[in-house]
């Protein structure tokens, strides 16, 4: 953690520009700890510091750490082209905070996205390289079939890539439910490996990433939270 001047500190938390954040101080709409303060110039130790702005408390973060129930429909762009971004769901300080989505979701699959503004964790998550498994719920058009577990675990090969595509774990949940386990992150893989497999893939919803499940954090669809450093762990 560092000091710098309160204006500073607004900016780095998203609230807008240095001239825009300024405003907001000498309006008297800050207050750092709990004490009002309208001088933009005043520099605070960023550690534990709490601002709050319109009455509402904001704890400083250097970088955000968030995980998002994704609804269908949104696109997991900074610049969407058909539907809202994922963008949208989140206060507008995320934005200014230069927040993005950790790999993507198709804009017609649910369930947990993660987004930050810290570069090297937004890499580091989405290299192939780190094996990380990602719990998938694939419901299919035909009904599934123990021939299709098999042939998912076995691996099926997928145009463009070298080598078959094998899922870590497949179960059958239902009729035309399916769990799948991947590590590879490959485009529209779920989607694609079913079909090579001779189904279809009619809805697909990711409920955990690693050890991180959307059953543990709670939040509804539309819905987000920040990630503490024991939940972060889990994604290893």
């Amino acid at each position: 953690m560092s000091k710098l001047s309160l204006d500073r500190i607004l900016q780095s938390q998203g609230f807008g520009t240095r001239k825009y954040c300024r405003a907001l101080i000498e309006d008297g709409e800050v207050a750092v700890n709990g004490a009002p303060h309208s001088n933009y110039k005043t520099t605070f130790d960023t550690e534990d510091l709490v601002l709050t702005i319109f009455d509402e408390e904001w704890a400083y973060r250097e970088h955000v750490y968030l995980a998002l129930n994704k609804p269908a429909n949104f696109e997991c762009s900074r610049k969407p082209s058909h539907h809202p971004g994922v963008l949208t769901l989140l206060p507008e300080q995320f934005t200014w905070r230069e927040v993005q989505p950790v790999g993507r979701l198709d804009h017609d699959t649910t369930g947990m996205l993660l987004m930050s503004d810290d570069g090297p964790f937004i890499h580091a998550q989405s290299s192939p390289k780190r094996h990380v498994p990602k719990i998938y719920q694939a419901t299919t058009q035909d009904p599934v079939t123990p021939e299709l577990v098999a042939q998912l675990l076995a691996g099926v090969k997928l145009h463009d890539e070298p080598a078959p595509l094998a899922a870590v774990t497949c179960i059958e949940r239902g009729e035309h439910q399916l769990e799948i386990v991947l590590e590879q992150g490959k485009y529209h893989q779920v989607k694609r490996m079913l079909a090579a497999a001779g189904n279809h893939c009619v809805a697909l919803h990711r409920s955990a990433i690693g050890g991180l499940t959307l059953a543990s954090l709670g939040i509804a669809e539309g819905e987000w939270c920040y990630l503490d450093q024991s939940q972060l762990d889990l994604l290893r």
